[in-house]
């Protein structure tokens, strides 16, 4: 597995990290044991970077991959997670006073004294824009609360607004076949900056990996499911926002390219 420095967290990690939303819940009935096993099959491949967050099954996730770490104490692995949408997405949410009670939860839930990187969990574009956020940010590093700190986004505008600050160690951003429009914009402020890119929904939630078809059905506790329109959160979330129908055409001419 080839290893990579992550932005300006200092962390050499895999290329390919696995996110780990669907231990929590969201994506059907997930049982810890199976959640374990998917932990082990990626550290076997020599997975080291893993992604959670405080919302994933309300702390689930996070809990589960604590269990995870805890067994792997000596194998290096680098967790980040993520705080904020345990609130409504209001600007005036994001406080000193809070992030310290988030941190303090996850640190909890993952079984750690610091939390190697925090990232604000897509907040309002008015929290990204304001200083008073990365002075809340820097403080908790200096305390050692947490080692470094990012931004998961919604859009180009956003991750920019973030890339100008100079301790900002990571973006998580929808990257994938689908969605190209950070290779404009987004990926060369990266490489001037030195922040981190984090690809996130890499495979349009699964439909990239060719093995949906028209019969493919999911749970109803699924959000491939129930937030194709997205009446619960961002549509970018499930497949990427693009339509099922279209979404299985596009993978199979993909697919018919890579045969190439």
């Amino acid at each position: 597995m080839e290893r990579r420095e992550l932005g300006r967290t200092g962390r050499q990690v895999s290329v390919v990290g696995l996110g780990t939303w669907q231990l929590g819940a969201d994506w059907g009935e997930v049982s810890e044991p199976d959640a374990r096993a998917v932990l082990e099959a990626s550290a076997e491949e020599g997975v080291t970077f893993y992604d959670t967050a405080d919302v994933y099954g309300d702390g689930r996730s996070e809990q589960i991959v604590g269990r995870f770490l805890a067994d792997h104490a000596d194998d290096g692995f680098t967790v980040a997670t993520k705080m904020g949408r345990r609130v409504d997405q209001d600007p005036e949410n994001y406080t000193p006073d809070n992030f310290r009670a988030w941190i303090d939860r996850s640190r909890g839930n993952l079984g750690v004294d610091r939390l190697d990187l925090v990232q604000l969990h897509c907040p309002p574009s008015a929290t990204i824009d304001d200083d008073a956020t990365y002075d809340a940010l820097d403080a908790l590093v200096e305390d050692g609360a947490i080692a470094a700190y990012g931004v998961r986004v919604e859009t180009v505008d956003q991750a920019l607004s973030a890339m100008t600050r100079p301790h900002l160690a990571t973006v998580q951003i929808i990257l994938n076949a689908l969605r190209l429009k950070p290779l404009e914009k987004v990926l060369p402020t990266a490489i001037e900056t030195g922040v981190g890119i984090i690809a996130r929904v890499p495979l349009a939630s699964g439909l990239l990996s060719g093995k949906y078809d028209e019969h493919t059905t999911f749970a109803q506790d699924d959000h491939r499911t129930y937030n194709r329109d997205g009446s619960a959160f961002d549509v970018g979330e499930t497949f990427s926002g693009v339509p099922f129908d279209v979404g299985l055409k596009a993978a199979a001419d993909l697919t018919t390219l890579a045969r190439d």
